[in-house]
């Protein structure tokens, strides 16, 4: 019986996951986090009975211990409380599936405590890739991906262990607004980009499908999971999202790795790998997907992800304020503050007024990340 910890029960990756522990019976949940729906978290502890539940909000933290005091869960607050459910002794696996920098401090504690990672939370490797990798080597542990893309690419190694990739072909739907010009998306809405055609995602993440910067951070992650180069990523449009990604060899052979868009694929395999178990998910009928088409991003209506790769070429910390600044950026928009465009806006002018600086210690990406927010927050455009 495998334990594991999820950090971000209450998203969508996180809902996802705990009902993929209701297919497989094997697996047993040791702690869950979340930050403000104590609802679904009672509810979660209640059904999965963990030995930990951590809220960062204190003020929720206090209600949810009120609420479960008739039960064994010990509940604890607050980034200590985080770190304390993802380093939780009898815990094999800790599932990242919070959003934003958030997640980089207890990924950290995990990986130091040994623990494998299941990993959803992309910011961690976009903003401290280097740091993150090295220590997972330094302590043995495994990581395992489970955004989508990064499962396909990981899938379509098994087996080819010693053969140099030529390129990773990374995939994206385009979301909402592929073909849409400059002059159309300066009239869209929150609620417009929140209709997602493909997948079932939590707010943020899809405004960065949205933008494409989902994409420009996906590509990031990829070039640390991986150990490629920037120059070996092809970000291809793909809008039926039936290949997930695909990793081409140096005599021309490309293996991909397709299936109905479903994140609960991916979840399983990161909680399973080796093993591959049935499930009820739905399963592709090529007959009636008949169509598969591809086409390069537009980088000059989408610049997120040009952001991105420029972000990822000047290095040090500047992905990191890449990323706390689309942080603030997302907020802005979705509570009306900015336009759609205004969001690569703020991101680029951000990076603009930052001195990069080499990230030698997770202390120094907190800091950057800390800049960067305060001033995307304040930055007029």
């Amino acid at each position: 019986m495998k334990t594991i910890s999820i950090l971000g029960s209450t998203g969508s990756i996180g809902t996802q996951t705990l009902e993929v522990v209701d297919i497989l019976n094997d697996i047993r949940v040791g702690a869950i986090t979340g930050n403000h729906n104590i609802r679904l978290l009672e509810e979660q502890a209640r059904k999965y009975k963990p030995t930990l539940v951590a809220v960062m909000d204190t003020k929720k933290a206090k209600q949810l211990r009120d609420n479960l005091k008739d039960t064994s869960c010990r509940v604890v607050a607050g980034m200590d409380g985080f770190v304390e459910a993802a380093t939780l002794p009898q815990a094999d696996t800790v599932v990242t599936s919070v959003v934003g920098n958030v997640g980089l401090q207890p990924t950290f504690a995990a990986i130091e405590a040994g623990k494998n990672i299941a990993l959803a939370n992309k910011e961690t490797l976009v903003s401290a890739g280097q740091l993150v990798m090295d220590l997972a080597k330094e302590k043995g542990i495994s990581i395992y991906p489970v955004d989508s893309e990064h499962s396909a690419i990981f899938q379509s190694l098994q087996g080819n262990e010693g053969n140099p990739i030529r390129r990773i072909l990374l995939t994206a739907s385009g979301g909402p607004f592929r073909g849409k010009t400059l002059e159309e998306l300066r009239h869209v809405t929150a609620a417009d980009a929140l209709r997602h055609p493909n997948w079932s995602m939590g707010k943020k993440i899809t405004i960065d499908s949205a933008t494409l910067m989902n994409k420009g951070l996906e590509m990031m992650e990829a070039k640390w999971l991986f150990g490629v180069e920037t120059s070996q990523i092809e970000v291809l449009v793909h809008p039926q999202s039936i290949m997930h990604s695909a990793v081409e060899y140096e005599d021309g052979a490309i293996m991909a790795q397709m299936g109905e868009p479903d994140m609960r694929v991916p979840i399983q395999y990161a909680l399973t790998y080796p093993k591959r178990s049935a499930n009820p998910f739905p399963k592709v009928d090529f007959a009636k997907r008949s169509q598969m088409t591809f086409e390069y991003p537009d980088l000059d209506t989408f610049r997120c992800l040009a952001l991105a790769y420029r972000a990822l070429e000047i290095g040090g910390t500047m992905p990191t304020v890449l990323n706390g600044a689309n942080e603030i950026a997302v907020e802005k928009f979705l509570d009306g503050k900015i336009g759609f465009l205004d969001i690569p806006a703020l991101i680029e002018k951000t990076m603009k007024a930052y001195t990069v600086k080499q990230a030698e210690r997770l202390e120094d990406l907190l800091k950057a990340d800390a800049w960067a927010r305060a001033y995307a927050a304040e930055a007029e455009l």
